[in-house]
């Protein structure tokens, strides 16, 4: 099969297609034949290098797809060969067939393109998890989320208007704030024109948001923490601008607010496959009614996946990139 499985490190060149054995699915697992591929902030690190596969991962790029099952292994039910899916996966995306935890697939339904439904599990199983379950969002609440144009930020307004949050976001320019806004965000605010922190204090009335979504990491937090209401709540997910963050532990605990966080890629099957359920259970009934797609930003077929991580690590995309796979 074709894959895009750098052997070294490096920029976006080292992104090409080459040759690999079809995998084998073992006992729980389904073999796919990709249709669809989701492009994400980690598969760009692990390109540089900063972000190695988990052990048992395949090195092959990717951690998202769409596609159709076509061969079981042991244990899994003979009613599902054939059925369209898309799945979270810890790497093999970025091929033409990849193996998948059975548990870890959900139906794609009609309301669905093989493009919209490859773009939507990195970013709804991160959400879902770090949003609702380990900040305990929950209808009226506030929340602010960093990077508000990206997969992570679009998806957080989408399930934002779905569960009756207030949202704000940030983004680096007038026309990604604009384009935020459109989507659904209650306030979009350019970080490169003024402090988010004071925007965010003005906006609601000096109490501050419930929960602050935060992929930025480093001198964020601390300024995070002034967005914070009494009893809110950090959750990091991602560290661009740095692992570390003085923080100031006295306000933490006058106003009693939660510093958490979480990496989903190194989580087991089984907790993969939990969120899976509950994520058919919760969402995907609001998926199947057509009132949750993903943003898109642009395709690329798979030959062109350095293009595709280019497009992303220059910033300007708004939304989901997503790679075509033709096998």
């Amino acid at each position: 099969m074709t894959a895009i499985d750098p052997e070294s490190p490096g920029g976006p060149e080292v992104l090409r297609p080459v040759e690999r054995p079809v995998p084998q699915p073992g006992p729980g697992e389904v073999l796919v034949r990709v249709a669809a591929a989701g492009v994400n902030r980690p598969e760009v690190m692990q390109r540089q290098g900063k972000y190695p596969p988990p052990p048992g991962a395949p090195s092959i790029l990717g951690l998202e797809l769409s596609g159709t099952i076509v061969a079981l292994g042991e244990g899994v039910e003979r009613e599902r060969l054939g059925e369209p899916v898309c799945a979270l996966v810890a790497g093999g995306a970025y091929a033409e067939y990849a193996v998948v935890p059975a548990g870890q697939c959900l139906p794609v339904p009609a309301a669905l393109s093989m493009v919209e439904a490859a773009a939507m599990p990195e970013t709804l199983f991160t959400v879902w998890t770090n949003l609702f379950e380990r900040a305990f969002a929950s209808e009226g609440d506030i929340v602010l989320v960093h990077g508000g144009t990206s997969g992570i930020g679009t998806m957080a307004i989408k399930l934002a208007n779905l569960f009756g949050l207030q949202i704000i976001v940030t983004a680096g320019s007038p026309e990604k704030c604009a384009a935020a806004r459109a989507l659904g965000a209650d306030h979009a605010i350019d970080y490169k024109a003024g402090d988010f922190v004071e925007e965010v204090l003005r906006l609601t009335g000096g109490k501050g948001v419930n929960v602050v979504l935060d992929m930025v990491g480093g001198d964020y937090v601390p300024r995070n923490l002034k967005c914070l209401a009494d009893d809110g709540r950090h959750v990091s997910i991602a560290v661009q601008r740095g692992a570390s963050a003085e923080v100031p532990l006295f306000e933490i605990m006058r106003r009693r607010l939660t510093l958490t966080g979480s990496t989903l890629r190194a989580r087991s099957t089984a907790f993969k496959s939990l969120v899976a359920d509950e994520i058919h259970r919760s969402v995907w009934p609001h998926v199947e009614a057509g009132r949750l797609k993903p943003a898109l930003d642009r395709t690329y077929p798979l030959a062109d996946a350095a293009e595709a991580h280019a497009r992303m690590e220059a910033g300007d995309h708004f939304g989901k990139i997503v790679l075509t796979i033709e096998s």
